[in-house]
């Protein structure tokens, strides 16, 4: 029977709450949230998010003052959450709290997404390190990608988001968006430089990331991905002859068909991508930015997470609990 701890005695909790995030039908209230909590976080903090890029603010210059910090959102409120921690040199304990339109690293590394299985792993105090990647200047929690569709996520409206969840990125990506970029799609020349190899060559298409899968489209063998391994996974698509062959990788990548030709698959600490101009790359849904080298690294046990860590990573980390003194 696993043990719930009461860590009012372990210090100070700052929640970080983005009302915008999620589908407005099923969100839970802040209320509801804050009721779930407290009986276990005594010195709860709570700062709701005003803009976009509010919640690495936030983490960014009060971070340092708690010992665990959760963030309720979707997944780019996290990712927020983690890039203030990191660029502060604050290390609290993460909790996450997912209500986002997908919640696609919450569903890899096991958190609940039901608010009371959610606010009772929480109480549990148990954590796990994550692995976090380092994308030039800037930290994605799970998933960085450029090619055709880079856009799908960031560009897929808010409102849309909130009323039809993930349906929204397959409604915008697929039919407003990526069947008109396929028919314009062009492979760019890229040097690729990881772990001491170097490949360079045409591709279409180039994701690194540490999950089993992304949006469900990007899946891996689960015997290949460890969260807390030091190394990210990396998928390329190169030599399609036809734009319209896109659609049959798709499938390949569904199926984990990795032919080594058109299709590439392997593991780095560290990779480099150099191209001839500027481009897109989206970073854990949200735009990365253009640039024409992205140095690319996985920082091994980044962040101590709260998570069930049933499956995925190297070792558990054991239940920490500070004595209480009376």
């Amino acid at each position: 029977m696993s043990q719930v701890l009461d860590l009012r005695q372990q210090g100070k909790t700052l929640l970080i709450y983005n009302p915008r995030a999620g589908r407005s039908t099923s969100r839970p209230q802040l209320s509801e949230i804050i009721a779930q909590l407290q009986p276990s976080f005594g010195e709860l903090a709570v700062q709701t998010t005003l803009h976009p890029g509010h919640a690495k603010e936030l983490a960014a210059t009060l971070g340092s003052r708690y010992d665990t910090v959760i963030c309720c959102g979707g997944d780019g409120t996290l990712s927020e959450t983690v890039n203030g921690l990191l660029s502060a040199g604050a290390s609290p304990k993460v909790g996450y709290v997912p209500i986002g339109s997908t919640n696609d690293l919450a569903k890899n590394i096991g958190i609940p997404t039901d608010l009371k299985q959610n606010a009772w792993l929480l109480s549990r105090g148990e954590t796990h390190g994550y692995d976090i990647g380092r994308f030039n200047d800037r930290f994605f929690t799970y998933f960085a990608s450029f090619g055709p569709g880079v856009s799908v996520s960031y560009s897929t409206p808010q409102m849309m988001k909130n009323a039809l969840g993930y349906s929204a990125y397959m409604i915008n990506g697929f039919l407003f968006q990526l069947i008109p970029i396929l028919r314009q799609v062009k492979p760019k020349r890229i040097k690729i430089t990881y772990d001491g190899h170097v490949l360079e060559d045409d591709f279409y298409f180039g994701a690194v990331s540490n999950a089993y899968s992304v949006a469900g489209i990007f899946k891996y063998n689960e015997s290949d991905v460890r969260f807390n391994d030091g190394k990210f996974e990396v998928m390329l698509v190169r030599r399609l002859h036809h734009a319209v062959q896109a659609f049959p990788m798709l499938r390949k990548m569904r199926r984990r068909d990795y032919d080594g030709e058109s299709l590439l698959f392997l593991q780095a600490h560290e990779i480099k991508f150099e191209f001839s101009e500027p481009t897109p790359w989206t970073l854990d849904g949200e735009f990365g930015g253009d640039v024409t080298s992205a140095e690319i690294c996985a920082k091994q046990n980044a962040i101590q997470i709260c998570c069930e860590g049933k499956r995925g990573f190297l070792q558990h980390t054991a239940f920490t609990q500070q004595k209480q003194t009376r």
